[in-house]
């Protein structure tokens, strides 16, 4: 465990903004984690997330020790670079890779990769998330941009919480399902599961995801999910609310879409690793040029292997 004592320097600004800006080890939802657990006090009281500051306050911080700020390692992982400039570099995240380190994991992540191989990473964003703006779950693959400067880091932050960068996904998922649609409904935290969101739940926030369907094959469907909100598991949480769970979700599919499966794919879909998803198209505004720009990361070899086998056997 560490103590912090800073003061506040900001006037109007939400607590957990603050924190998060001033102590790099820390993101958001973790400083509110922090806050609600009685580790952040002002003025030697306790207080809330959404306190609104004054400015000049005395703020007395607790890091827990999985939190506190360690030397990273970079590592020569491989990394499929799609496009790097001086001020970002955008990368096809692989399956099953951590985007950067957490608790006690600091090893084997991207961040880890990027700093070998992108050597002015280091220190940008915050000492555990060099660069970073965005990020995917550990089972997601596909496009993610990373600045490599503090103006690309600011301008990128500002256009994910403005909504101008626009995210396409692929999921595949149970259930035939034709035509396209929006699904606006708000996500929060698992009232006992605090990593499980639900449609509703605990300090739940607006949610928006436009989805259309893209090839119907059997009792499977290959959907196209554009985000407008960033809300953690988001085309999960959408897209299993309305009955079509996504493949290899072992947290929002139910069992009784692996009975519904045919015998001869169940072995298939139930040893899928992971949630059968894949960030296909970014674009956003290039931070220094102010050109548009989008990039696009082909179906990983597990997904499209899936698909293949799925076809095969209905078609």
């Amino acid at each position: 465990m560490k103590e912090i004592l800073i003061q506040a320097t900001e006037q109007g600004v939400r607590l957990d903004a603050f924190l998060a800006k001033a102590i790099p080890q820390l993101s958001r939802s973790r400083a509110q984690e922090l806050i609600e657990k009685g580790l952040v006090t002002l003025e030697g009281k306790t207080t809330k997330p959404s306190l609104r500051l004054k400015g000049g306050e005395r703020l007395r911080v607790i890091i827990p020790e999985e939190l506190e700020t360690l030397p990273l390692e970079p590592e020569p992982l491989p990394v499929d670079i799609l496009y790097e400039d001086q001020d970002l570099v955008v990368v096809n995240k692989p399956p099953g890779m951590l985007v950067h380190p957490a608790g006690r994991i600091r090893r084997g992540t991207l961040v880890n990769a990027l700093l070998y191989w992108c050597k002015d990473l280091q220190g940008i964003g915050g000492t555990l998330r060099p660069g970073i703006v965005h990020r995917l779950d550990k089972g997601t693959s596909g496009v993610m941009v990373v600045a490599k400067n503090d103006l690309a880091h600011q301008d990128l932050l500002s256009q994910f919480k403005e909504r101008k960068v626009k995210k396409t996904y692929l999921a595949l998922v149970h259930g035939p399902l034709d035509g396209e649609g929006e699904i606006a409904l708000p996500i929060g935290y698992h009232p006992k599961y605090g990593l499980k969101r639900i449609p509703k739940g605990k300090k739940a926030k607006e949610a928006i995801t436009y989805w259309r369907s893209l090839d119907l094959v059997g009792d499977f469907t290959l959907v196209e999910a554009k985000p407008l909100t960033g809300r953690t598991h988001q085309i999960r949480v959408h897209l299993s609310s309305i009955g079509h769970p996504l493949v290899g979700d072992k947290v929002y599919a139910r069992k009784k879409w692996l009975k519904r499966t045919p015998e001869a794919l169940r072995t298939l879909v139930e040893t899928f690793g992971r949630p059968a998803l894949h960030s296909w198209k970014l674009g956003f505004f290039h931070p220094k040029t102010g050109e548009w720009t989008e990039f696009t990361a082909p179906l990983p070899k597990d997904m499209e292997e899936l698909l293949e086998r799925i076809k095969a056997f209905f078609p």
